[in-house]
């Protein structure tokens, strides 16, 4: 059988699909039920309507997320719609559990407008500890995150967005290393203009790179001001627009120190990569085929070529599972009110920081790699490498704490590593 075959049978072997509840109490005795539901339960009904903040202790609100689509922009499928989006969510939910053993109910919500889907979401704030929105297409994806941020009072992230831009951010530092170069000085072009693409840019801009020093292409070109006016280009497009010259993917291309493909494969080809500066980092994370692949951008150059892929197949793979658990992980354990650019920040670095650490043979093995050690083949670390849960949620909620948005007592690293541990074992 082939995979999309084998992926039928694995989906609708009983019971179908990928998610389960599951009890978490004894249930065996009449008493086990009686406190587990009528009469008993009334007893955390009371003490939770006395103060609401009370659900994180009677109820999984606190290890609970919503993953939330509407299905109009699913894994390059496109907008299939939300009943065909579920396998995703499930998936996705599948992710959360498996990396950082938080509980997901996954939600299709069939709204094309974004301000009731936003009203159907933000009224659902007292079942979840958080919200993952996923595959929401732009321009509609960046209202719906911003409004609900407004309006609920918990972790809203768009992984989509953050998720891509995160785990780049922090292989971006490591690749500036070792090329030694400075991110205040980099040329950047980045080739794709949709949500992933410009929340990417903007998360560089965080880390350190100059606004004015990238150039943005869509599939119109480079994006201009001139094309903002003639063209009435959106506004999150209109932030990257360059008051230089037109062009295509090519002229944005030459001379840059950085090119991040979130568009479509094979659009890159060798002599690009031969116009760029001297030791170029190339992120080509289009999915499944990238804009260029991982060989020939190498041997696009005799020199130091950093190459990072969404592939998992090459080294160094852009995958979302190393941010998307570990944030939350973070988030819902110091109450974060949200999920800010600082704790974006702190998982980024945390991610770069635990790639100069020596890899465990149990993750070399794992990858079929005798070794894996810093350089331009490893800037990021692995996915099944269990040492992300205990670096990144700890520098999320850290970071929750020290920009004011966390509103349970923090115990400390080493602590918290601790109860990670107890937790996962």
């Amino acid at each position: 059988m082939g995979l999309e075959e084998d992926a039928l049978a694995y989906h609708r072997r009983a019971p179908p699909g990928k998610l389960a509840v599951t009890t978490t109490k004894a249930t065996a005795t009449q008493r086990d039920l009686s406190l587990a539901y009528s009469p008993g339960v009334a007893a955390p009904c009371r003490a939770i309507a006395e103060d609401t903040t009370a659900a994180y202790t009677y109820t999984g609100k606190g290890n609970l997320v919503g993953v939330v689509s509407d299905g109009s922009a699913v894994l390059g499928l496109g907008d299939i719609g939300p009943a065909a989006a579920k396998p995703v969510m499930e998936g996705k939910g599948v992710l959360f559990k498996r990396f950082a053993d938080i509980d997901v109910f996954d939600i299709e919500l069939d709204y094309s407008d974004p301000d009731q889907f936003c009203d159907a979401v933000a009224a659902l704030e007292p079942t979840f500890g958080g919200i993952n929105l996923e595959d929401i297409a732009a321009p509609a994806c960046f209202e719906i995150e911003r409004q609900l941020q407004e309006r609920t009072d918990i972790p809203v992230f768009h992984d989509d967005q953050h998720g891509t831009a995160i785990i780049s951010g922090a292989a971006l530092l490591n690749a500036v290393e070792i090329v030694d170069k400075e991110l205040p000085n980099l040329e950047v072009a980045v080739a794709g203009a949709g949500a992933g693409a410009i929340a990417t840019a903007e998360f560089y801009v965080s880390l350190g790179v100059d606004r004015d020093n990238i150039t943005m292409c869509d599939s119109g070109g480079i994006i201009t001001t001139d094309r903002v006016v003639e063209e009435g280009l959106n506004e999150y497009k209109a932030t990257f627009a360059q008051e230089g010259p037109s062009g295509g993917l090519a002229e944005a291309v030459a001379g840059v120190d950085v090119f991040v493909g979130l568009s479509v494969g094979g659009i890159v080809d060798s002599d690009m990569i031969a116009s760029m500066n001297t030791n170029p980092i190339v992120f080509a994370m289009a999915n499944p085929e990238p804009e260029i692949g991982y060989e020939k951008a190498k041997a696009a150059r005799d020199e130091t070529v950093v190459v990072a892929t969404g592939r998992s197949d090459y080294p160094n793979q852009v995958n979302n599972v190393l941010g998307f658990p570990f944030i939350f992980r973070g988030a819902l354990d110091v109450r974060a009110r949200e999920i800010n650019d600082a704790m974006k920040v702190a998982a980024a670095e945390a991610l770069a920081a635990l790639a100069h650490e020596p890899v465990p043979d149990r993750v070399a093995d794992a990858y079929d790699r005798e070794t894996l050690s810093f350089g331009p083949e490893y800037i990021i670390p692995k996915p099944l490498d269990r040492r992300v849960l205990f670096e990144v949620a700890p520098a999320v909620a850290s970071a929750a704490v020290e920009s004011g948005v966390a509103r349970a007592e923090y115990v400390g690293d080493d602590d918290y590593r601790d109860q990670l541990r107890d937790r996962i074992s």
